[in-house]
């Protein structure tokens, strides 16, 4: 399986929106980010997405980019920022039929999927950015010897699409 995990763009604070959806630039970005996807080639079987508004408009967007429907977007609370890793790994390993999911998720969740895919007894640090993306491609579910096959950073994604 080829795993993707993206943060989702910058948010509004809280005082100007409650539900701290996207800003315009975190908007700006995501677009940015899902037409560089998809000038890779990246097309996803699954895209997962926390009940959080900007994890779920962060997923939108990337779908809306890369030609996914979003209807199909799988919300979930296992993949929302304080949700231990196991979570989002046992929502993973119960798509075994899918060979492409997309994680749009938040910190420290994140980190802690990447950790736990790629390490045991230890903890890995990926660096991740608003908008930026990675891809870890496992063999089986759950695991702790996947693969980081490579990182992009928001900026990079930005000169991608254009």
């Amino acid at each position: 399986m080829e795993i993707y995990l993206m943060q989702h763009g910058p948010s509004l604070p809280k005082e100007q929106d409650p539900d701290e959806g996207l800003s315009p630039e975190g908007e700006k970005r995501i677009h940015a980010s899902g037409k560089a996807l998809k000038k890779m080639g990246i097309k996803f079987d699954a895209i997962l997405a926390s009940t959080k508004k900007r994890s779920l408009q962060t997923a939108e967007i990337i779908a809306e980019e890369v030609g996914f429907s979003p209807e199909r977007i799988i919300e979930t609370e296992r993949v929302k920022a304080m949700s231990p890793p196991e979570e989002a790994i046992n929502a993973l390993a119960e798509m075994s039929g899918y060979t492409k999911v997309l994680i749009a998720g938040h910190l420290p969740s994140l980190a802690g999927v990447a950790s736990f895919l790629l390490t045991e007894g230890s903890t890995a640090t990926v660096a991740f950015e608003r908008g930026g993306c990675c891809r870890i491609d496992v063999e089986e579910l759950p695991t702790h010897s996947g693969r980081l096959r490579w990182y992009v950073t928001p900026e990079q994604l930005n000169l991608i699409a254009s």
